[in-house]
């Protein structure tokens, strides 16, 4: 562990692991948050707790009061009504509101179950959302989210409240522990007919609660990424702040050793045979052009990638990643 994330001695605490989360493993994360605090601080011009540069575009601030126009001062802010009345022109003075809706996406559908070193991709999901979830309550920001299946989805509308944050991670706890039960994903059945899995209709349903200035994590694997979805991200990015967090695990990235493998998805078995070079080589060029793909469409929307690995520490990865962008 690096000496700069300055975590407990115990920090192997912080980290979930197995096949599913526990409400515990959610609750503590708060202290893994604490790791992150320095963040809280580095707030952005528009007073909003991303882990990026805002995005927000125009003024959308409270409006604090008029005073004289000044040299340099943006001509779009002049109130005409004050100027005619007074005959001297004046500007309208904004402040820059400290609170802002912090939104969270998580992604606990049937892909997301998967893993082959620490922890499954759902459990890492779950686990992300909630140091993001207490880092904006401690700063004091509103939180809420989305949590997706593949047959429904949880909304929970952002309040700025310990009791709304604790909602929104029950709600990833049981989502996540449903996801054990699921034996053949091939035959889940929306109670909803209306009802869309996958990135689109989450996106769409976080349209409905994320209001300009909010900052947006969304935490999946993106094998649903659609250009439906591509459409809601770059409608979302364009007056906030979008942070992407792809969840991988090392197997997908890479082919384990040459041998004959054994593998289940819970219900079927099968056989993985890794001993091809040829085999090898393109498995890993084929996720390294999946990820190639994610990044170019991400930097077209001006909207950040943040790359999760099951096998290492969450806190860890976010502060790496913070490092590198700030």
């Amino acid at each position: 562990m690096s000496a700069k994330l300055k975590i407990d001695p115990h920090h192997a605490r912080y980290q979930a692991r197995g096949a599913v989360v526990s409400l515990q493993q959610l609750l503590v994360q708060r202290y893994a948050a604490k790791t992150l605090e320095y963040l809280a601080h580095s707030r952005s011009i528009a007073g909003i707790s991303g882990l990026h540069l805002s995005k927000m575009r125009g003024r959308g601030i409270d409006f604090e009061e008029f005073r004289p126009y000044q040299a340099g001062d943006d001509i779009r802010l002049i109130d005409w009504r004050v100027t005619a009345r007074t005959s001297r022109p004046f500007t309208k003075v904004f402040r820059e509101e400290r609170e802002r809706p912090v939104i969270i996406a998580v992604d606990q559908t049937h892909n997301m179950f998967f893993g082959s070193q620490t922890a499954f991709k759902s459990v890492l999901a779950a686990q992300a959302a909630a140091v993001f979830c207490w880092l904006a309550i401690d700063n004091g920001d509103r939180v809420g989210g989305l949590v997706f299946s593949d047959t429904d989805s949880s909304l929970v509308r952002p309040k700025r409240s310990r009791r709304s944050a604790l909602h929104l991670l029950n709600q990833i706890f049981q989502y996540n522990q449903h996801l054990q039960y699921v034996k053949d994903p091939d035959a889940l059945i929306p109670s909803d007919p209306t009802f869309q899995p996958g990135l689109a209709h989450a996106l769409g349903q976080i349209r409905r609660i994320t209001k300009p200035g909010s900052t947006l994590y969304v935490i999946s694997d993106f094998v649903t990424l659609d250009e439906k979805a591509l459409q809601y991200l770059n409608q979302l990015s364009r007056h906030n702040n979008v942070v992407c967090c792809f969840v991988y695990d090392a197997l997908e990235e890479t082919l384990p050793v040459p041998g004959m493998y054994s593998i289940t998805d819970g219900g079927r078995k099968g056989s993985l045979n890794t001993h091809s070079p040829r085999a090898r080589a393109r498995y890993r060029e084929q996720f390294q052009e999946r990820v190639a793909a994610l990044e170019a469409e991400l930097d077209r929307l001006q909207i950040g990638l943040l790359k999760i690995r099951t096998n290492q520490l969450v806190v860890e990865q976010i502060r790496e990643w913070t490092a590198k962008n700030s």
